[in-house]
């Protein structure tokens, strides 16, 4: 019986798929010629900045793949990025959510909510106000530079010894973000337990299950069944984490007096925010701020040590222009050569190599092609800052360029 309905089945299935893609092929951006129902799947890979980046060299900066019956555009240069994030950003603004992050909290999130309704921007507003605004971030300055001081004290305490500078760097971030939502650390820089590690691979869970290659998001009829159980595992792992913190949300629930000085945890409270609405607004402005701000520090680290006379030239630049042994977050305007670097750093290895995709929510044209409804889109940045017509030599780390 389930192999005769497969056999009945199979065909509808196979019509759908032609149908959609052929629908979907009116003035598109060029690309390579997609294979039956897997489209261009099989070109895409495990690195797919690299191999879209080889492809636009081909195709041109601005192409279009078939992802089983989903329509990719990628954008590969300053002029198509602009077209999409800038000119055409009313109708290309919405979030592609995969499919993995589409269970039951998504409708509550900021940074992957389908599209700008009433709670995102109502979330937007209360970030803006409360993390992100000019008098925000001034009155997080001693916050960051104590976590800061405390992370070198650490370091000048291990002279001459091994240090996992990820594990150092994910710590003080940490800290510093969970201070500033919760008003606590969550870990400690001398860490013989390895909790550090622990909630670092959680969340790195959650990324590693929510963004892997997944057949509900290449073939949507597909998607109730989650045939991979990527959406199940991602779920589970989301709740391993809220785990970490929802102790707290519920202590300051039942707090009888305020404390003397709140954190942004108040803040929700106090505006009638539910725990799955804190869980997962805290979930994505730690991942968000933590792994990109890692793997930065990293990237500049090992670019320093690769070229001995950039790393002399910032030693020279820190002890000429710093006065003190204690680093204010003001004195970073007298570092234009640290500034350089850090810029240089992102233009090389940025920490989001495709930026967060977008989902073209009306057809409209960038460089007079079409991008149709429903597409994913996705910009290039890693290609961009590698383009050797925008840069010269652009595989070498050379800070003095962007002096």
């Amino acid at each position: 019986m389930s192999f005769s309905l497969f056999l009945l089945l199979s065909p509808l299935f196979l019509l759908l798929i032609i149908r959609k893609y052929f629908k979907s092929k009116k003035n598109l951006p060029p690309g390579p010629r997609p294979w039956p129902i897997i489209g261009n799947l099989h070109q895409v890979g495990d690195s797919p900045h690299v191999s879209t980046a080889i492809l636009a060299q081909e195709h041109g900066p601005l192409i279009s793949l078939h992802l089983g019956t989903q329509v990719l555009i990628v954008a590969s240069s300053p002029e198509a990025a602009s077209g999409i994030l800038k000119i055409q950003d009313r109708f290309l603004s919405s979030r592609f959510i995969p499919d993995a992050f589409q269970g039951d909290y998504a409708p509550l999130a900021l940074i992957w909510s389908p599209d700008c309704n009433e709670n995102w921007r109502s979330l937007r507003t209360l970030c803006r106000n409360e993390l992100f605004s000019v008098k925000a971030l001034e009155y997080q300055s001693s916050l960051r530079e104590k976590k800061l001081g405390q992370m070198i004290d650490f370091l000048c305490n291990k002279e001459g010894q091994v240090v996992n500078i990820e594990e150092v760097v994910f710590t003080t971030m940490f800290n510093t973000l969970s201070n500033i939502f919760f008003g606590k650390d969550f870990l400690h820089l001398e860490d013989e337990h390895g909790t550090a590690s622990g909630l670092k691979e959680k969340l790195f869970k959650i990324l590693v299950s929510g963004l892997a290659p997944n057949v509900s998001d290449f073939f949507p009829i597909l998607k109730r069944l989650d045939l991979q159980g990527l959406r199940k595992q991602t779920l589970k792992d989301m709740k391993d984490v809220f785990g970490s913190w929802e102790g707290i949300i519920n202590e300051r629930r039942l707090a009888v007096v305020p404390p003397k000085e709140q954190c942004f945890l108040d803040h929700l409270i106090e505006k009638g925010f539910s725990n799955d609405q804190i869980n997962i607004l805290a979930l994505e402005l730690f991942t968000a701020g933590t792994d990109t701000t890692t793997s930065t520090i990293e990237w500049a680290m090992a670019e320093l040590i690769k070229n001995k006379k950039v790393m002399i030239e910032l030693q020279q630049e820190l002890k000429h222009k710093i006065n003190s042994s204690n680093f204010v977050e003001s004195e970073i305007s007298k570092l234009p050569y640290l500034n350089a670097c850090i810029k240089e750093t992102l233009r090389l290895h940025p920490p989001v190599p495709l930026l967060l995709p977008h989902r073209a929510n009306e057809s409209c044209e960038v460089m007079n092609y079409t991008v149709p409804r429903g597409a994913q889109i996705l910009v290039n940045i890693w290609a961009i800052g590698r383009d050797p017509k925008l840069w010269e030599d652009p595989l070498l780390f050379k800070p003095e360029s962007c002096v």
